[in-house]
């Protein structure tokens, strides 16, 4: 079982991904967990990567695509894998299908996670987190008890900068151009599907199993 997850930043990729990993016993491969790995282990393609980093440029296709190719052949992933923050562009979807070619298989199932840009405004500019001991919550779905203060250690609640409002509006910008461009093309292709991101995890979840379950 191949799987690519999309949709949208705040959709609930992360925590859908873990769960279908659990429940299909498949590794769920982050593009940010692989690139940490190969920095920390001071690889070649961790070390070529980091050089980019540290400069504040993105990691070229070419360099990110060798580096999750070169995970796609470690032994946990003869059974399938789960691919969560890659492809992120048609470029790379394209360079994933040739390799895929050439180790004989294919891209079973993208699974697209539906959240209007509203929704998703809503849920990440409304995220607070306690400075000291890292409690999260929510000033709508999980407000603590007094403003501003966390019910744990009685720190105080931050926003984080990648969940304030202009910097949330230039990430789903990002995604509509570079991103959305995949869901047109794995429609194509025949193996897209869609759920209701707003839906209760579990109801998340459950949709997409039912789709898994039936289709693969």
């Amino acid at each position: 079982m191949k799987i690519i997850l999309l949709g949208p930043p705040g959709a609930g990729k992360g925590t859908q991904a873990k769960l279908i990993s659990h429940k299909y016993s498949i590794p769920h491969i982050s593009t940010g967990d692989i690139f940490r790995k190969n920095i920390s282990e001071q690889t070649p393609l961790g070390i070529k990567a980091k050089s980019y980093m540290d400069k504040g440029q993105l990691v070229p296709d070419e360099l990110t695509n060798e580096i999750v190719f070169d995970r796609l052949q470690n032994d946990d992933c003869k059974n399938g894998f789960l691919l969560d923050g890659f492809p992120r562009t048609v470029f790379q979807a394209e360079e994933l299908d040739r390799f895929l070619q050439g180790e004989d298989t294919k891209i079973n199932k993208a699974l697209l996670i539906e959240v209007p840009q509203e929704f998703i405004l809503d849920r990440m500019t409304g995220r607070r987190m306690c400075k000291d001991c890292g409690a999260s919550y929510h000033v709508k779905f999980n407000s603590p008890k007094v403003e501003g203060v966390c019910d744990l250690c009685g720190g105080e609640l931050t926003q984080r900068k990648d969940d304030k409002e202009e910097t949330v509006k230039e990430r789903l910008e990002v995604y509509s151009n570079q991103t959305a461009p995949l869901v047109e093309y794995y429609a194509t292709q025949g193996n897209l599907a869609k759920v209701d991101g707003t839906l209760e995890i579990e109801e998340v979840f459950q949709n997409l199993c039912d789709i898994l379950g039936s289709d693969i």
